[in-house]
């Protein structure tokens, strides 16, 4: 029988490295490689009974439900499966639960927790998150009516604010930042090396823009096909490279590559080859650019840590819509509190509804065993139908009022279900 969550309670809980909290650098040491491998052991330990993981560039979360989850041996499997100590996972590691947990969901679907206030990138994030973990049984009943309701808070905050109005992906605000340093980049050669959702909006910017651009992946490909769903001009990565000697202006580096597809030997070489300079933004996680490469003269390079430099000034801007998305936020984790609490009092419902009705169906056939031969089809239908009617009315004004209680009681309502439960002189469930 299914059980669902009580927001006053630690059975929901909310583990998170993100951008506000720890650099880039730090950041993608909390990734997981192998994203399913992590959910099954998290799992497996039997401290969640439904999971839900969140990898972004800007953040890596682990949602979860369970009987009061040991946080302890949480972080402890989070540091197994990154080969991270300890010690720095305490460092960087935020942790809530309960409604606190709830209500960050809910900001972050709603573009109030991203890098960029007000982006609809995570949007799309969450919900590709929640179909994953869904599809491959991860989740369950609580997770996903929390993921549902967020999600279309989200999107409430959206068509209700101005919070989006005008707002830019990490993508588009690196192209913005290409424009402060060139007087008009439509001049400029631009390469960009990535085929995911990131250099998607990079992408879609500079088309928007009617910049032309080369696009270069792994594999030729990958390019081949991103140019003929998205944009640019398909280029073999060695020959990208090549281009680097002498005709590349911009570069914009957007994968999910776990190890750097420029290294400072490669660009040290490069850049001896090269007369002009070179604007380099690495947007990838892990980062696909070598640090050391910004030591290089003539070389300009711009990472996320970097380009949150603007986010305060976009934060005022939208200091008003901020004010009435968190209304909107605050309006509808009351409703989610409400859903959940009738959804705690079904299985307890449902239980006493089941056990009459076998009593019932027990009691009809005693009856009819008596009657014998005495009445016919008919009769006996009538007899059914009286049984069922029997029960609906002596049940329904109790169970009714068992659903607005549930809905009404400001505390946990474990106590009120083992009530219920007593009463009717049924198990704890």
């Amino acid at each position: 029988m299914t059980a669902y969550l009580s927001l006053e309670s630690s059975q929901f809980i909310n583990l998170r490295v993100t951008f506000k909290n720890s650099p880039i650098h730090i950041l993608e040491k909390f990734t997981f490689k192998d994203i399913y491998n992590a959910y099954e052991t998290l799992i497996n330990s039997r401290e969640l009974q439904e999971c839900l993981i969140l990898q972004t560039c800007n953040r890596v979360e682990i949602y979860g439900v369970g009987d009061n989850p040991n946080i302890e041996k949480l972080t402890e499997i989070w540091s197994s499966l990154i080969n991270v100590s300890m010690n720095e996972i305490k460092l960087n590691i935020m942790i809530e639960t309960g409604e606190e947990a709830i209500k960050h969901l809910a900001k972050l679907t709603s573009g109030l927790d991203s890098l960029v206030i007000g982006e609809d990138q995570i949007l799309g994030q969450v919900k590709r998150s929640i179909e994953f973990s869904r599809k491959n049984g991860f989740s369950g009943p609580n997770l996903n009516i929390l993921f549902e309701r967020t999600i279309k808070t989200g999107s409430k905050v959206r068509a209700a604010t101005g919070i989006n109005k005008g707002s830019m992906s990490i993508g588009s605000m690196a192209v913005n930042l290409a424009y402060e340093y060139f007087d008009d980049i439509s001049e400029k050669n631009i390469l960009l090396i990535g085929s995911g959702e990131g250099a998607s909006l990079i992408a879609k910017t500079l088309k928007q823009r009617g910049i032309k651009f080369f696009i270069s992946s792994r594999t030729f490909e990958r390019a081949k096909s991103f140019s003929d769903t998205v944009a640019g001009n398909p280029i073999p990565f060695e020959e990208a490279i090549q281009k680097l000697c002498s005709e590349i202006d911009i570069v914009f580096i957007s994968t999910v590559a776990p190890y750097y597809l420029l290294t400072y030997e490669r660009m040290a070489e490069i850049m001896e080859k090269r007369g002009n300079g070179l604007m380099i933004f690495d947007l990838s996680n892990p980062r696909t650019v070598e640090d050391k490469i910004a030591t290089l003269n003539k070389i300009k390079l711009v990472n996320i840590d970097q380009i949150s430099e603007i986010v305060e000034k976009n934060i005022r801007k939208r200091k008003k819509e901020i004010q009435s998305a968190e209304k909107i936020i605050d309006e509808e984790i009351f409703l989610i509190k409400e859903i959940l609490k009738r959804k705690s009092s079904e299985p307890v419902i449902i239980t006493i509804f089941k056990d009459a009705d076998s009593i019932r169906e027990k009691e009809l056939k005693k009856a009819l065993a008596l009657i014998g031969d005495k009445i016919n089809d008919k009769e006996m239908k009538i007899f059914e139908q009286f049984s069922y009617a029997l029960v609906e009315g002596i049940l329904s004004t109790p169970m009714n009022n068992l659903r607005k209680e549930f809905s009404q009681n400001n505390k946990n309502n474990n106590e009120l279900i083992n009530l219920a439960l007593k009463l009717f002189n049924y198990e704890k469930l």
